[in-house]
């Protein structure tokens, strides 16, 4: 192979090759082996034999240990002096360095700046450690199950009320202002859709969608609540369900009747669990017990009645009025129907309240042959969540992925916070019925107090 010469930038014709001294290191010297160098009589170089010399061809040699960088220099040398600054228009045929790339790309061809791995690389085999995922987000570990039968238990609880909470103090009164204050706060930086995946996270715990344990699992003898809550064995848990869904429709009428000030101000609260309402339906959030709730505050008797608030609303926000009266009423007809949807796929979580209320006893409403066909439908409803329970936990999962909560709004929609703020820490251990008719009296004089009988 013919060596290239250099060349000249200001001059068109190559140098001649007198006043250059080949490097031996050059695969050109060796037609100089054995015979002395002009001009330089008593050169090492030109009494060494061509067998002492390094193999330096057109064979790369691969270097298996590093090699200093301050050697690769020195065979980068002529013997006269170093080599232009700039690089060659052909590199000359040194042994290469391989190093691998941090890129994770096979390893390239190196010649006068070998690549370097990057020191904030990350070593082989080992992986940065990432966040730890949130329990509703965790994988269940799948394990054997113990073959031998266990009873089941009656008492499973997925709505502890021990527990401290940051907005309350260990003692407090019901409906305290300042709480009250930082409520209304809270829930005038979110969106609706925020507070909407708040109220879902919150509702799959206390139906024991997510979030179960293994203990809770052996203990209620089913994979989650929605099939416990068809046992005969769940009637703790449906209690818990049906003082839930009439807690949070109690604060939602609050949140309009605590609302002393301008008309526009009370229509402001109507509008936002409009939209509240129009967040959970399916295919959005799809908590429908959350829907059953809020429809539950604009659809109470003391909030209904308010004919000037509800006026005002269909001036002010007309938008959120006719979604009212043309979409919501009509799907929460049909919920408590049994005959809404109930597909996994749009419905995170379903409408568990009809099925409860039948379970525990209560008589449906209209007369007997409709009854009839509606028991039905709500039994075979019942029977389709149990199976698909599953499914549901999927949604629920997937709607749920990547969502952080604020621990404050997330406190706010609990069962336990919740029941303290109503009825304080003295009267929240007081028996469900006697707890929701005075709070039903407390929201009767609110609501005659802004609009009264004429």
């Amino acid at each position: 192979m013919e060596r290239t010469l250099l060349v000249n930038p200001g001059t068109t014709a190559p140098c001649p090759a007198r006043a250059r001294k080949r490097s031996d290191s050059q695969p050109a010297g060796l037609e100089h082996v054995g015979r002395p160098t002009e001009g330089h009589p008593g050169s090492g170089a030109s009494t060494m034999p061509a067998s002492a010399l390094p193999r330096t061809g057109s064979e790369p040699m691969l270097l298996k240990t590093p090699v200093p960088l301050g050697s690769i220099a020195d065979t980068l040398r002529a013997s006269d002096g170093q080599l232009h600054a700039k690089a060659p228009t052909k590199p000359p045929r040194t042994p290469s360095l391989m190093l691998p790339d941090a890129s994770g790309c096979p390893p390239t061809y190196c010649e006068l700046v070998p690549r370097v791995p990057r020191v904030q690389g990350t070593p082989p085999g080992h992986s940065c450690p990432e966040p730890e995922a949130p329990w509703w987000e965790a994988e269940e570990e799948e394990e054997e199950e113990d073959r031998r039968f266990v009873r089941p238990q009656a008492e499973v609880s997925f709505c502890p009320a021990t527990n401290p909470f940051c907005l309350l103090g260990c003692q407090n009164r019901p409906l305290e202002t300042e709480v009250l204050r930082t409520l209304r706060g809270l829930f005038l930086e979110h969106h609706p859709e925020s507070t909407a995946l708040h109220l879902l996270l919150v509702d799959c715990q206390a139906t024991g969608l997510l979030g179960v344990t293994k203990a809770q699992r052996v203990a209620m003898g089913v994979a989650s609540g929605l099939e416990l809550l068809t046992l005969p064995h769940g009637h703790h848990l449906r209690l818990e369900l049906l003082e839930r869904l009439e807690t949070l429709a109690l604060a939602g009428a609050l949140a309009v009747l605590g609302c002393a000030g301008p008309l526009e101000e009370r229509a402001a609260a109507l509008r936002g669990l409009v939209e509240l309402a129009l967040a959970l339906r399916p295919g959005a959030a799809g908590d429908l017990p959350g829907l059953a709730s809020v429809m539950g505050a604009l659809l109470m008797p003391q909030v209904s009645r308010l004919e000037r608030t509800w006026r005002q609303l269909r001036r002010s926000h007309t938008e959120a009025a006719l979604a009212f009266e043309q979409e919501l009423k009509p799907l929460m007809r049909a919920l408590d129907e049994a005959a809404g949807p109930c597909d996994p796929g749009e419905v995170a979580l379903p409408h568990v309240a009809p099925a409860v209320r039948l379970l525990e006893g209560e008589d449906l409403p209209g007369p007997l042959d409709e009854s009839c066909e509606r028991l039905l439908r709500t039994l075979h409803r019942a029977r389709q969540m149990a199976r698909d329970a599953p499914s549901f936990r999927e949604a629920a999962a997937r709607r749920l992925r990547g969502f952080r909560p604020n621990p404050e709004l997330k406190e706010a929609l609990t069962t336990g916070f919740l029941r303290r703020l109503l009825w304080g820490s003295r009267g929240a251990g007081a028996p469900w019925a006697t707890r929701l008719e005075k709070f039903q009296r407390v929201l009767s004089v609110l609501s005659l107090r802004l609009e009264p009988d004429r």
